[in-house]
């Protein structure tokens, strides 16, 4: 997900260009994604295609590191699957933030929704397309990998360690998807934080997320991620704490930051100051309106 321009806050046109409806159905998102009902099968399919290569890649390199394979050297470890997350969502959201956003993860489209950062309208067609991309990419992990990767790496699907209960589970899930969506929200819809932080900040979140879960729950961070290998391996150990935690977290990161930290503003040295840039916490991907 990634930034959007004034109109699109503002829900109208300059002063010079009076609103139509015609005009209101080209609202742009973040990065300038089309918005209106028109675009909402095309933003789907972007979703599900970054849905897909997110698993998919970051199953397949778990899948590989279970198995013991390896490109050269010794097999993927931990930090690998932390990596493979965190580099291709850092790729996917360069690449898709201008058309769907790039959500790629249920908790932050509904964070977003909850804090009316996007149209309640999109919501569904959202969570069913990346849950279809789940579905797809450890279906991949399957194909690229045969029958060990389902019966033996179970596709990747999160579980947690021996000794840990769903409470636990639910604290570090809930912790790592908020950390996740705080990150989005934050460089992706205020003002003052340059475009170009948005992709690797993002990126680098999730990185860390899966490096602080993956010992205890194999972070998860997405219900998308617990949901799509879990259902083709058939692996529900402790799945609904999965979605359920991720869920709080990212609608949680979202509140904290609309009511509490969007509207701070970091001060200076000059005569107490406040800093320059424009107003946080007000670009958004659609608004209630949409609905």
């Amino acid at each position: 997900m990634t930034r959007s321009s004034p109109e699109s806050v503002q829900g109208s046109s300059p002063p010079s260009a009076p609103s139509t409806g015609a005009r209101s159905s080209e609202r742009r998102g973040l990065h300038g994604h089309r918005v209106g009902a028109p675009n909402m099968i095309r933003a789907g399919i972007a979703e599900a295609v970054g849905t897909f290569f997110l698993i998919f890649t970051g199953t397949a390199t778990a899948a590989a590191a279970t198995l013991g394979k390896s490109t050269g050297g010794t097999p993927p470890n931990s930090l690998a699957i932390a990596l493979a997350f965190g580099l291709v969502l850092t790729a996917l959201v360069g690449a898709l933030g201008q058309v769907s956003g790039a959500h790629l993860n249920g908790a932050v489209t509904l964070g977003l929704a909850v804090t009316g950062k996007f149209p309640w309208s999109y919501v569904p067609a959202y969570l069913g397309f990346q849950l279809l991309g789940a579905l797809a990419g450890a279906g991949a992990t399957w194909v690229s990998f045969g029958n060990d990767a389902r019966n033996v790496a179970h596709l990747g699907a999160t579980t947690p360690s021996k000794g840990v209960g769903d409470a636990r589970v639910f604290i570090v899930e809930a912790l790592i998807t908020f950390l996740l969506v705080f990150v989005i929200i934050a460089v992706a819809t205020d003002d003052r934080v340059p475009a170009a932080v948005a992709a690797p900040a993002i990126g680098f979140a999730l990185v860390a997320a899966v490096l602080i879960g993956g010992g205890v729950t194999g972070g998860a961070v997405n219900p998308d991620r617990a949901l799509g290998p879990a259902t083709m391996s058939t692996t529900f150990t402790s799945l609904w704490v999965y979605v359920l935690a991720t869920i709080v977290g990212g609608v949680a990161a979202a509140l904290l930051h609309k009511y509490v930290v969007a509207s701070a503003i970091a001060p200076t040295t000059n005569s107490g100051e406040d800093q320059g840039g424009g107003s946080a916490g007000d670009r958004s991907l659609g608004t209630a309106d949409d609905t």
